[in-house]
């Protein structure tokens, strides 16, 4: 028969068949991407370097060289406060503690607001206005009429602010203030709703008073600091915790107080 000498093929001829369709095969893959980076489609041409010291006349989109430190700057992405502001303005919700009657055994809590402003001399020293104001019921000496009575403070101030650790995410401030408290200790016997109270506030109103301070303006001070939380250039949260000193009464007394609430930046040195 035609077919009856043919010998099997043997499995190295098979290997070699494989071998021979796997060339094949990268060889016509290989031919197709030659052609098509001959061919390019269109708008797909690869860009054309110019040659060692030409410049073309116009550079592609996206590619010019920046041309000035401040353009770099606002590019930057996530740019924090360059700390370079004139001037900054902190508005707060406040808590602050205080004891309203030189004998009162006790102390009490006043919640409240602050709002400062500050001038900065240099990138680390600056000038400051702070005002604050809180009020609060306060325990009082035993009587038959009142409970805890209320209590308001108006406080005026003045003093340095000075800056200290800082990078793009945090910033650290500290702040020596002095000025005067007003404290309003005789709202709730002025306002007794059934005519005049039957008990005064404080000594100066007589005997079997509530043990009250008079109403004055007294000495008053805050040494601490602040750490504002960067929200971008010109916007930051701020916690501020400080130690405040007043002298209504006979000798100078130390309370806390604490603020939280939204700085903002402005200007620039």
């Amino acid at each position: 028969m035609l077919f009856t000498n043919l010998m099997p093929v043997s499995p190295a001829g098979r290997a070699a068949g494989r071998l021979a369709t796997f060339a094949f095969a990268g060889l016509f893959a290989g031919a197709a991407a030659v052609a098509q980076t001959s061919n390019p489609a269109p708008g797909t041409a690869p860009m054309q370097q110019p040659a060692a010291g030409q410049t073309t006349g116009h550079a592609a989109p996206g590619t010019a060289p920046i041309r000035s430190q401040r353009t770099a700057e606002a590019l930057a992405p996530g740019k924090g406060p360059s700390y370079h502001n004139r001037w900054d303005a902190y508005a707060g919700l406040s808590f602050m503690n205080g004891q309203a009657g030189q004998n009162l055994p006790k102390r009490y809590n006043m919640g409240g607001g602050e709002g400062q402003f500050t001038y900065w001399l240099s990138p680390k020293l600056g000038l400051a206005g702070d005002y604050r104001w809180a009020a609060g019921t306060t325990p009082v000496l035993p009587n038959p009429t009142y409970n805890r009575p209320l209590v308001i403070q108006n406080i005026f101030a003045g003093g340095v602010q000075y800056r200290g650790p800082k990078n793009r995410y945090v910033g650290i401030n500290y702040h020596a203030f002095a000025g005067g408290d007003s404290g309003d200790f005789d709202y709730s016997v002025r306002h007794y709703p059934l005519g005049p109270s039957p008990v005064p506030a404080c000594p100066a109103g007589g005997p079997g008073n509530l043990g009250l301070y008079c109403n004055h303006v007294a000495p008053w001070a805050a040494f601490g600091g602040s750490i504002d939380f960067n929200q971008g250039p010109k916007m930051a949260v701020r916690l501020s915790p400080d130690l405040t000193l007043e002298h209504f009464g006979t000798e100078t007394r130390v309370f806390f107080g604490i603020s939280l609430g939204v700085l903002y930046r402005g200007g620039r040195h």
